[in-house]
């Protein structure tokens, strides 16, 4: 395996595309895999982790800052840049071991033929930088402008987000300074360019960019080469620097002084590094994450290339630089879903850095327990108590969610959801989360620093949700959204109820170790701890927990054995157009046994316990003929339950679905103009759960690890390595044995 996705030739067709499926990261931020000299019609992007903005009444979303990387070619006073001039060659590679993107573009001319070679990455060392080698050949004597600077001319979905894009040029750095419409924010970008060889340099500013011509003769066939680096920050990196800059309020009184301080460190931030040097500590970084995360399978290439690509992903959008963050569903690919973080962190993406990186996964569940005051106003809000967790959470744990989150494709009316007020499965993500966090790490200091507390409110919430009918002796969960959003206000879904269950076990084992001692006591009496003790066991035990039939086949929710028994195919057939929403109170979908997603065998992944084995056969057999997969969380689910049925062969094409959402493209892009495209982050998590917990059968049972291992036929072996409770571990799988060794 070479480590590099290439792509020969040159389709603008792709472009959406290939921005996704050659992104380049650090966590602070994502690039998309674009071009130099395209501009935001090619949705080019560098996206901001964690700072959003809303403008009007569009869609609050994450910030795309201004374009630093952006350059172009003029030869003999005619632009050569794509997609306007058609190439003679072009390729891109993305070396997904190292996070380097590369271009090669050669154009013909009137005289002659000029190459452009290229290669930028978002170094892993320090996230605020990216650095951008930049190559012209001719193989004549051509007369040359290299066009570089910053394009303050940002892709936004739902904005512009900046009221106003200041540029400047001091000491050889340019900077552009962009001011947020919501709250004022600000975002800098800096960028200082270095070349050996002659050229006049003039200054071109415009409204929109600030840029440097670079202009020069070339020899024949000699490499002219400028490298460039970017830097990026915003609000919230400079505020609270030594010189006296308020945190609470980072837009600091002193607004000259807080520019300059500002434009200082922004600028020291791209001051010129020796480039190769540079590069070498960033793929070095890299090299050390694969120490820990890569997975060898000897047998399928094919395999091997897409699981190791989805954990590139993932390594890309990982906030390793700042605790507190967490990862949204698109990751840092763009603002589509608003940014928002998604039951997709907890359910799908933290078992790869649990295992991989223990340090991010607890920066992910403190970005929960961070957002627990926002969780409360959200339940306070509809009446409950407790933590109601944001269905699509920005900062501070505010709903980014809309009542409307679907247009009607034929009155363009919007039409009314219920996912931000039903969906209360998200609190119990939550609760699992920080419970694995424990369970796999052996540490409680997640549980001390607010764990505990979030736990408990989140069951809280559970409980002022539950009904009991007169005269009835069990709990129920009414009015709610599964997994399955096709599905809306239904009744005792399984799913939930189960999580509901699980988060009351969860608080019991919270107030079992405040009582002990092992994470304190907090404000909390004994008393108090023996009544909530009390409390949610009673819970736990008499919440309604739907039971197999007659058939051995769970009821996903009430009534849901009364609707019409179709195929998906069927379903299909009924639209009348093709963007129609199969979900909600007139969906295609709403009244029929279809399903968009796993919901029944969800459960039965994170429960196998709850039920003998042919109870589980029969509700894989039952649901996935009537599963759309409407979702690239589907997939993985189905995978990893076919595995521990002993059915690899029908896990294999699932988990290449899911290893290969970004790398095969042919997902949906557009909701008619709406860009609605990015990466699949939880995909590709989930292509790691279905290797890890699937295919190598890997489990924990009594403090320690243990292998059942199903691989499919053409693997002869699998390689992987593990933390668990604060060391690591080497696993190796054969057809003859699994040995799991120390390290």
């Amino acid at each position: 395996m070479d480590w590099n996705i290439r792509k020969k030739g040159y389709d603008p067709e792709e472009i959406t595309w290939s921005g996704n499926r050659f992104l380049i990261g650090n966590g602070y931020m994502g690039i998309r895999g674009t071009l130099e000299e395209y501009r935001k019609e090619q949705l080019t992007a560098v996206n901001l982790a964690g700072i959003y903005d809303k403008v009007g009444d569009g869609w609050r979303e994450p910030l795309n800052a201004p374009n630093g990387l952006y350059t172009y070619l003029k030869v003999d006073g005619t632009m050569y840049r794509l997609p306007e001039k058609e190439p003679q060659k072009h390729e891109c590679e993305l070396d997904y071991r190292h996070g380097i993107f590369r271009r090669e573009t050669l154009f013909r001319t009137p005289r002659g033929n000029v190459a452009v070679r290229s290669e930028k990455f978002a170094d892993a060392v320090n996230v605020h930088r990216i650095g951008l080698r930049y190559t012209v050949t001719a193989d004549f004597h051509a007369d040359v402008e290299i066009v570089t600077g910053i394009d303050g001319d940002v892709w936004d979905i739902h904005g512009p987000h900046y009221d106003a894009v200041e540029f400047q040029e001091k000491d050889g750095i340019l900077s552009a300074e962009a001011i947020t419409h919501e709250k004022g924010e600000r975002v800098w970008v800096s960028e200082r360019c270095a070349w050996n060889f002659p050229a006049e340099v003039k200054l071109k500013q415009e409204e929109n960019e600030i840029l440097r011509r670079i202009i020069f003769v070339t020899d024949c066939n000699t490499d002219y080469t400028v490298e460039k680096w970017v830097s990026v920050y915003t609000s919230a990196d400079i505020g609270g620097c030594e010189k006296g800059i308020d945190k609470e309020n980072p837009i600091c009184k002193d607004e000259a002084f807080y520019r300059d301080e500002a434009f200082y460190k922004a600028a020291t931030g791209c001051l010129m590094q020796d480039y190769e040097e540079a590069k070498k500590k960033h793929t070095d970084c890299w090299e050390k994450r694969w120490d820990h995360c890569e997975v060898y399978i000897e047998g399928d290439d094919a395999a091997m290339e897409a699981l190791n690509y989805s954990l590139y992903h993932l390594h890309c959008i990982a906030p390793r630089h700042k605790e507190g963050l967490s990862i949204a569903a698109r990751g840092l690919s763009g603002q589509t879903y608003k940014g928002a973080v998604f039951w997709d962190t907890e359910m799908f993406m933290l078992d790869f850095f649990l295992n991989t990186e223990p340090e991010v996964a607890k920066s992910l569940m403190k970005y929960r327990i961070d957002t627990l005051p926002g969780a409360r106003k959200k339940a306070k809000q509809y009446g409950y108590e407790g933590a109601f967790y944001a269905w699509e959470s920005q900062e501070g744990g505010f709903d980014a969610c809309s009542d409307y989150n679907v247009t009607d494709v034929f009155t363009g009316r919007p039409m009314r959801t219920f996912f931000r007020d039903k969906q209360y499965h998200i609190s119990s993500a939550v609760v699992y989360g920080i419970m694995r966090y424990t369970e796999m790490t052996g540490d409680y200091s997640l549980l001390r620093e607010g764990g505990a507390e979030t736990v408990l409110e989140c069951a809280k919430f559970y409980y002022s949700l539950l009904y009991k009918r007169v005269g009835g002796d069990r709990y129920e969960i009414l009015d709610c959204i599964g997994p399955d959003e096709y599905h809306e206000r239904i009744n005792n879904n399984g799913y939930t109820n189960r999580m509901a269950k699980y988060t009351f076990e969860s608080a019991v084992k919270t107030v079992s170790l405040f009582m002990e001692g092992t994470i304190g006591a907090g404000k909390t009496n004994e008393a108090d701890l023996s009544s909530l003790e009390t409390k949610y066991k009673d819970a736990a035990e008499k919440i309604y927990i739907p039971q197999p039939d007659e058939n051995g086949i769970i009821e996903q929710f009430e009534g849901y054995s009364q609707l019409e028994d179709v195929t998906v195919k069927e379903v299909e057939e009924r639209l009348l157009h093709e963007k129609e929403y199969w979900g909600g109170a007139y969906g295609v979908a709403s009244h029929t046994k279809v399903i968009k997603q796993a919901d029944v065998v969800t459960w039965l992944n994170l429960f196998p316990e709850d039920f003998p084995e042919d109870t589980l056969k029969k509700n894989w057999d039952y649901y996935e003929p009537r599963t759309e997969h409407g979702s690239s969380l589907s997939a993985c689910m189905y995978a990893i339950l076919a595995c521990r049925l002993g059915m690899p062969e029908k896990a294999y094409p699932f988990f290449l679905k899911s290893a290969s959402a970004d790398l095969a493209g042919g997902g949906k892009e557009w909701a008619g103009l709406v860009y609605i495209g990015g990466t699949h982050p939880a995909a590709a998590g989930g292509a790691y759960m279905t290797a890890v917990k699937g295919f190598a059968g890997m489990y924990i049972e009594n403090g320690a690890i243990k292998i059942n291992p199903h691989l499919p036929d053409t693997w002869k072996k699998m390689r992987f390595q593990i933390h668990y409770s604060g060391k690591e571990y080497r696993i190796e799988i054969t057809k003859d044995e699994a040995v799991i060794l120390p390290m």
